[in-house]
């Protein structure tokens, strides 16, 4: 006997970056197959084309209003590989903080005001932790995104001091940073981020930073959430085991991470590959992008980034998105932020990986141990500056050349590609976090690590917006402007 499959179209999404479309095929109460559409296409790769590269520090930052900083730094990144200069240490510290400091922005936004919400709807009020969601969570009302709305804004303080603005700075630069800090901005920053931990520790962790910070294994997770503080988070471990979001949205389990913060020596997260229990360096030559089911020219063979094109064709009936499809050695990766700490080694995100894989809940906590993680780390951070030093080293800017940046946003690995020819931008190709994620079909078929993750969800009699879907995709955190910038 046939089942009927039923074809759903959910979008566009409330509460994401930007314009997502999901079409879904259902049959016998979960979905079958998935297909991500990102409607909306931008062009910025082209706008770039035969242009000074120093004007990447201006534009590329304009692709997204939240994701600005690591748009800028990954543009830096580059010009710098083109000049052949590194960052003074102020520079690269100070450089630090700015993304950090949008990183951590960034996730506390995700968790308070994209993806809590939604356990305080009504289709939850029979759940016995409905009430305390809804007082905390229900949309531009709750308690804690009140709180955490100030926390943002006082954590903001850090760009006015060593960014000058956000979003859309133009403080980073490829030997380090245009606007420097005297002892008097540093102190104010220990002060920010001192007020910033105490909101955290108060309302979300319910306890010390490094408490978090160094929750070891699913055991000590499922400690937190049985007997640990009252605070948001283990709220949402209580609603994660009350509706099983472990086992929810498994894409691949094969997870990339570019590596963020440069140290003195190494990286605060170190980059590289996790697959199949295993880590491995990451080699950038091998990731290629595949056009095979994007409205684009090109798609006779996948395409490097230097070698990269962005043709659109919009007459095209076989694509479905205008994302194109990133693969690395020709394997779809999840990245983000517990993409991040399992390539990084943290044992709680290891063990989860292990255990159960990338899902719902797993992305989540990832997010969230990364935040005080990363925290603590600034605040180390703002007493190795230097007011006296200098925080920009000069270089010049070749004729011809190619050079990439690879950095971390806050939704994971992102790239930029620039060749530059008789002094202009010749090609610029650019990779985001969510273009791996969100990335259609390849050549061979091989489905994104949405598409992916979707297969399985459980759809409820009569919905039109499946809310499993919705917390499939928002635990992604995605950045659909940043996808076809």
């Amino acid at each position: 006997m046939s089942t009927e499959t039923k074809r759903l179209v959910v979008g566009p999404f409330n509460r994401v970056e930007g314009d997502l479309e999901v079409r879904l095929d259902v049959a016998d109460g979960e979905v079958r197959q998935a297909f991500v559409n990102s409607p909306l296409f931008r062009g910025f790769e082209r706008i770039l084309e035969g242009r000074d590269p120093r004007d990447a520090l201006v534009i590329a930052p304009r692709i997204c209003g939240i994701c600005s900083v690591s748009q800028s730094h990954a543009a830096a990144l580059a010009l710098a590989g083109l000049e052949g200069i590194a960052p003074t240490d102020n520079g690269r510290v100070a450089t630090n903080l700015i993304l950090a400091t949008e990183n951590v922005a960034d996730h506390l936004t995700h968790f308070h005001v994209f993806f809590m919400p939604d356990f305080a709807r009504a289709i939850y009020e029979d759940r016995p932790w409905f009430a305390t969601a809804a007082r905390r969570f229900k949309a531009a009302q709750g308690e804690s995104v009140r709180r955490a709305l100030a926390t943002r804004a006082t954590l903001l303080h850090v760009m006015g001091l060593l960014a000058g603005r956000w979003p859309h700075t133009l403080a980073i630069q490829p030997g380090g940073v245009a606007k420097g800090a005297d002892a008097r901005d540093q102190m104010r920053l220990i002060a920010t981020l001192g007020a910033v931990r105490a909101d955290l520790e108060e309302r979300l962790y319910g306890a010390p930073l490094e408490r978090v910070a160094e929750i070891a294994d699913v055991a000590e997770l499922e400690a937190w959430r049985q007997a640990g503080p009252d605070g948001d988070f283990r709220l949402f471990l209580e609603i994660a085991a009350d509706l099983d979001l472990a086992r929810l949205g498994r894409a691949h389990d094969r997870f990339l991470s570019y590596g963020a913060y440069a140290l003195d020596e190494g990286r605060l997260y170190t980059g590289g590959t996790f697959a199949n229990g295993r880590a491995k360096g990451l080699d950038p030559a091998a990731i290629t992008e595949d056009h095979s089911f994007a409205r684009m020219e090109g798609r006779e063979a996948p395409h490097p980034p230097f070698e990269g094109s962005t043709f659109p064709d919009g007459a095209d009936e076989t694509g479905y998105t205008w994302c194109k499809a990133p693969r690395l050695s020709g394997l779809p990766f999840e990245t983000g932020a517990f993409a991040r700490q399992v390539v990084a080694g943290h044992p709680l995100a290891r063990d989860l990986a292990a255990r159960e894989g990338a899902n719902v809940r797993a992305r989540v906590v990832g997010r969230l141990v990364e935040t005080a993680r990363t925290l603590i780390a600034m605040e180390g951070w703002v007493r190795q500056l230097h007011p006296g030093a200098p925080w920009c080293a000069q270089g010049a800017m070749p004729q011809s050349g190619r050079a990439f940046g690879l950095t971390e946003a806050a939704r994971g690995a992102l790239g930029h590609w620039m060749v530059v020819e008789k002094g202009r931008i010749a090609r610029y190709q650019i990779i985001a976090p969510t273009t791996w994620n969100f990335s259609p079909r390849d050549a061979v078929g091989q489905p994104g690590p949405l598409e992916t993750a979707l297969v399985g969800a459980p759809i409820r009699q009569g919905e039109t917006t499946p809310v499993s879907v919705q917390h499939i995709v928002r635990s992604f955190d995605p950045c659909m402007v940043c996808t076809v910038h």
